[in-house]
């Protein structure tokens, strides 16, 4: 089906359907049921139909940007199933994660064959952009690996700075959605420099994304966000929350006895990092931090050679990432 512009739950339906057609029929099964049942528990799929959305802004037909929409889900998803099982985590979007349901083993080996089927959807992209588009998602793949290096190492360090997370989060998070974004415009034939202004526009939305995600864990509603407020104060992750709360002398020896306590009351710990977190009116200067990248990115979406009109889209979705509510 052809369509002169597609709004977002349009791509968002293309991209499900195209997800459930994925049949790994290859033996033996149980290496790949794993796959299968992560990429089934659904997400909000913005990765794969960023890339629908930016091919979209050049030409009406999105089949030729498929494989890429799907290589980037997949991948995706192959960093998260990773990522739990490093993190211990046992739910993901409500269900047992991949190590819960099977094993430790099966969740690496079934990641590493996620990546592999990443780039065999990759390989799909027609022989003239496959080089452009190949290296951009290779330098992306290691990034985020670089990005979740960064994340465990902070785990056991004090001294994180805000230039330090603000570039795990780039690697981590925003480098995907910049890729997901590039590369649909380089399989449209898009300028170079609308490719690079679609870049920073996804690595700004991506920054504002994640730091909203750290705001809504302490100050969000547990119902509408999906899972438990105050996650990342009972593990002691480093958010931009924390760090700047640690940073201050008059509140970082409270937060230092909170963090060295092994023995708590969840309830209590929540609440009095959050009273914290108050008093600094960090919650504030939070949402400072996130206007800021969102307004960086309608900069570089200004950039970009095409009329408003069809940029409408992008710029409805980058208000919706980084001033949401779950």
């Amino acid at each position: 089906m052809k369509k002169s512009l597609y709004n977002f739950d349009e791509v968002l339906d293309i991209v499900n359907t195209r997800i459930t057609q994925i049949n790994y029929k290859n033996k033996p099964q149980s290496l790949f049921d794993p796959i299968t049942y992560i990429l089934s528990l659904g997400g909000k799929r913005v990765r794969p139909a960023l890339a629908l959305m930016s091919y979209n802004l050049y030409k009406e037909d999105v089949e030729r940007v498929i494989p890429i929409a799907l290589a980037i889900e997949v991948f995706h998803n192959f960093t998260l199933l990773h990522d739990d099982l490093m993190d211990r985590a046992d739910m993901r979007r409500g269900k047992p994660t991949v190590h819960i349901r099977w094993n430790d083993n099966t969740a690496v080996l079934s990641g590493d064959a996620m990546l592999i089927e990443a780039y065999k959807e990759i390989a799909k992209t027609d022989s003239e952009q496959l080089p452009r588009v190949l290296d951009l998602f290779s330098e992306t793949a290691t990034e985020i690996c670089c990005g979740q290096q960064y994340d465990m190492e902070f785990e056991q360090r004090l001294d994180v700075t805000i230039p330090e997370y603000l570039e795990m989060i780039r690697l981590k998070t925003a480098v995907l959605l910049g890729c997901a974004l590039k590369e649909g415009a380089i399989v449209a034939g898009a300028p170079d420099a609308d490719a690079d202004n679609l870049y920073e526009f996804g690595i700004n939305v991506g920054l504002g994304f994640q730091l909203k995600d750290d705001l809504l864990d302490v100050y969000g509603d547990s119902e509408s966000f999906g899972k438990k407020i105050g996650g990342d104060i009972l593990c002691n992750k480093k958010t931009f929350l924390l760090i700047t709360a640690l940073a201050d002398p008059l509140t970082r020896n409270e937060l230092l006895t909170w963090i060295d306590k092994t023995d708590f009351e969840q309830n209590k710990k929540i609440e009095a990092v959050t009273k914290i977190y108050d008093k600094l009116d960090l919650k504030t200067k939070s949402e400072k931090l996130i206007s800021d990248y969102y307004e960086k990115a309608m900069g570089c979406l200004d950039k970009v050679s095409i009329i408003d009109e069809r940029k409408t889209e992008l710029l409805k979705l980058a208000k919706n990432l980084t001033s949401r509510i779950s």
